[in-house]
């Protein structure tokens, strides 16, 4: 069962809260959610829409195809009127309202709905976009939003500018009755989100009259609560990252604010407080978090906590993470471990800094100059990003080096719900790789057969850092015959990092390896690409999904898995297909087609499938998805 929800309107006018109250809502009825916000740059007034899947099975991606669109404005219906299927919940008082009138609107979408509209015999206004939805099988639902707002002021003695907050509550409320779900699920989700007894009266009100605006398609999609057996979590990247790194032990982070890395900081700061284990048993510490004044800062802040023996992180964003290029390289000479959260948005320079791509990949790989290992992983849902956090702190410390963790706006932003036992948290253990057992003789950076010195922390033994070029104890040395070891050194650390790390932790397999046709792909593609697995048997397709989560050190051994296959498709949200592009660096192999997305938004399970088809049976090579 799998049911898509949008909600729509200016931004800053509670559409996130109109939608964590009925995600919170259905939630609590047993359903699986996952959750897209989408948004402009600008901090108020410019649309802003939530897409939320519902379903009975636990999902990571949503649909481009809302089954119902609750509309809070004009803007909100000629934005999304081509993309509903069953209902258009919307204000019955803007049915007039003209697409010219809507000066926020850019001209490429007011272009495209005009043509659309016009070329099937309709006009411009509101309503018109409603009959054209109509036509093709939706429904409308109009409220009148004014009156349901005027009443409510009379009852609880309030000023218009109050009770019109309570637009989007009136839509959750209409919804509601859709899903046939108790109302007293949304009462509840009221209750707890809003502490100040006016607005939650101002919310109760409107969900009941938009529950009752709906009463002619009461129960329509006829659910019923779910058992919940186990304990389950609703939560958004940011903060599956933090609970990551706060499960494998961090204890500094620093940090510049830029969006969406921030909120990582912050929600470890709120919760800096932790028990930690050990040699005596249970103790309380504490994680500091340090707003520095740039990113430069941040990221030299974080290597001088971990030179201390600190388990240290900073996170950031594209344009932070250029500026922290020099430092990562300066880590990679003094084999620094620190894990660097990067959170990849739409890019070059400050580009569509609250969307979402993929286009950094290969600046990921190669940050910072010289040749010098740095481990690179990628997630692709919450689950994965909570373990990979954790488990990225512990890389960072057995192979003593910078650790890059990719974690895509769209993963950041989302939001799902997730069976807390299936994280195993209590099962993680930090490994802290070699540490010195002594301070004699001790030599930093002595040859090892696998490139790993055992590490003293500042303070422990005597030891010298520089960013030049430098012999076993940290003296510079421009030798030739230094220069050689030490580089080969450094760079051993990747060949013993392939060999140990465990293959669930490179890359993933979905489906029948036998498939004639693989998709290969990473972060948040992964999951329509999974789910693309089930619909296409329906088309008589047979496909797998090659997950890849590892891009350096590479997993070769996907090699085999691509052998003998029809078709290698390559799906990315960038231009160039840079995950491919690291798959033929390193096995000579490439795809045959390829299905690209760089619009900002994630790919959507049934625009993948679309596209899957049109490869597969229309020997399409390259397919761009455009969010038309």
């Amino acid at each position: 069962m799998k049911i898509t929800w949008m909600i729509g309107g200016a931004q800053g006018f509670g559409i996130e809260t109109a939608a964590m109250l009925f995600g919170n809502a259905v939630a609590k009825a047993g359903y699986y959610l996952y959750g897209n916000r989408e948004y402009y740059s600008t901090i108020k007034n410019r649309h802003s829409y939530t897409t939320l899947k519902i379903s009975d099975k636990k999902i990571n991606s949503t649909d481009s195809i809302a089954n119902i669109l609750v509309a809070i404005d004009a803007e909100t219906i000629f934005q999304h009127f081509t993309k509903v299927s069953d209902f258009i919940i919307y204000d019955k008082n803007v049915e007039s309202v003209d697409i010219d009138s809507i000066k926020s609107l850019e001209y490429e979408i007011e272009e495209d709905a005009v043509n659309l509209l016009k070329d099937s015999g309709l006009n411009t206004t509101v309503l018109d976009a409603i009959n054209y939805a109509k036509k093709r099988g939706a429904k409308s639902i109009p409220v009148d939003y004014k009156s349901i707002i005027m009443q409510i002021m009379n009852k609880l003695n309030i000023p218009s500018p109050v009770a019109e907050r309570a637009r989007n509550t009136i839509g959750a409320g209409a919804s509601f009755a859709l899903l046939g779900l108790d109302i007293n699920l949304l009462n509840n989700a009221i209750k707890e989100t809003f502490n100040d007894q006016t607005f939650y009266n101002l919310n109760m009100l409107a969900a009941e009259a938009g529950y009752n605006s709906a009463k002619d398609y009461l129960n329509y999609y006829k659910l019923n609560p779910i058992k919940i057996n186990s304990h389950r979590i609703q939560i958004d990247g940011n903060t599956a990252s933090a609970i990551g790194k706060i499960i494998g032990g961090l204890r500094f982070q620093a940090y510049y604010p830029i969006t969406p890395a921030s909120d990582e900081s912050t929600y470890i700061e709120a919760n800096q407080l932790v028990k930690m284990q050990t040699k005596e048993g249970i103790k309380e510490g504490g994680i500091v978090v340090f707003q520095t004044e740039d990113e430069l800062s941040a990221i030299n802040s974080a290597i001088g906590a971990a030179l201390t023996g600190t388990r240290s992180a900073t996170a950031t964003s594209g344009p932070g993470f250029s500026l922290m290029a020099e430092g990562i390289s300066w880590a990679g000479m003094n084999e620094v471990p620190v894990l660097i959260t990067y959170y990849m948005r739409g890019a070059p320079s400050t580009g569509l800094p609250t969307r979402s791509g993929q286009s950094d990949l290969m600046f990921a790989l190669n940050v910072g100059h010289g040749e010098f290992p740095r481990i690179v992983i990628a997630s692709s849902n919450h689950e994965e990003v909570i373990k990979d956090a954790a488990f990225a702190l512990n890389i960072a410390e057995i192979y003593q080096t910078p650790v890059i963790h990719i974690i895509e706006k769209t993963i950041a932003s989302a939001y799902s719900v997730i069976d807390e036992d299936t994280l195993n948290a209590d099962n993680f253990e930090v490994d802290r790789g070699k540490i010195a057992d002594n301070s004699d003789d001790y030599y930093r950076f002595k040859f090892s057969d696998d490139g790993i010195s055992p590490r003293a922390f500042l303070g422990d033994a005597q030891m010298f850092h520089s960013g030049d070029e430098h012999n076993e104890f940290g003296h510079i040395d421009e030798t030739s015959q230094n220069r050689v070891k030490m580089y080969e050194k450094r760079n051993k650390k990747l060949e013993s990092a392939s060999k140990n790390i465990s293959i669930d932790y490179k890359f993933k397999f979905y489906g029948d390896k036998n498939a004639e046709n693989i998709i290969l792909t990473w972060g948040s593609p992964t999951a329509p690409s999974i789910n693309a697995i089930e619909e296409l048997k329906r088309n008589n397709i047979d496909v797998a999904v090659l997950q890849i989560k590892m891009f350096n050190p590479y997993p070769k051994e996907v090699s085999e898995l691509l052998k003998n296959k029809k078709r290698i498709i390559a799906v990315e949200n960038n231009y160039y297909a840079e995950g491919a592009e690291v798959l033929t660096l390193n096995t000579l192999i490439r795809p045959t087609h390829y299905i690209l997305k760089w619009t900002g938004r994630a790919i959507a399970d049934d625009e993948l499938v679309n596209a899957l088809i049109n490869v597969i049976k229309g020997e399409n090579k390259r397919v761009i998805l455009d969010d038309k």
